[in-house]
C-alpha cells in the first residue's frame, strides 16, 4: 500500500501527530491522531473541507476531489494541496491543520447548520 508518495506525506504530517493510513476509495485515506481528514488518490493529496474552511481552498484554487459512478460525477469535500505545499512544510502545516480542524469539527459533531448559527 505504501507508495513513495504516500511515505513522502507522511513524513510531511508526521509534526501534527500520530498517522495512520488505510486502503479505500480507490486510494488511500490519511488519519492524524485518528481523525480522518485527508485522501491521496493518484499520488495526489486531498485535505478535508467543509462549511468553515471550503472557502480558502477555493481561494487558493484547490480543485475537489470527484469521482465517476455509472457514468455520474460525484464530489466529495476534500481539496487538493497547493502544489507549492508539497515542497514546503511549513506551508503544509497550513493545510494540514485546515483539513484536521475539519475533522475534529465533524468528531465532535459540528455540521454546517450549527456553523452558520455560530456565525
Amino acid at each position: 500500500m505504501a507508495s513513495d508518495f504516500i511515505e513522502y506525506v507522511t513524513e510531511l504530517l508526521l509534526p501534527l501527530g500520530h498517522i495512520r493510513c488505510k486502503r479505500m476509495f480507490g486510494g488511500t485515506g490519511i488519519y492524524i491522531n485518528e481523525l480522518f481528514c485527508a485522501i491521496v488518490v493518484d499520488d495526489t493529496l486531498y485535505f478535508k473541507g467543509d462549511a468553515l474552511n471550503e472557502a480558502e481552498f477555493k481561494a487558493a484554487g484547490c480543485p475537489q476531489f470527484t469521482y465517476m459512478k455509472d457514468g455520474t460525477e460525484f464530489a466529495m469535500r476534500y481539496y487538493r494541496v497547493p502544489e507549492q505545499a508539497l515542497d514546503n512544510s511549513s506551508e503544509m502545516m497550513v493545510w494540514a491543520r485546515l483539513g484536521l480542524a475539519a475533522a475534529l469539527r465533524k468528531s465532535a459533531g459540528t455540521t454546517k447548520s450549527k456553523a452558520r448559527a455560530g456565525s
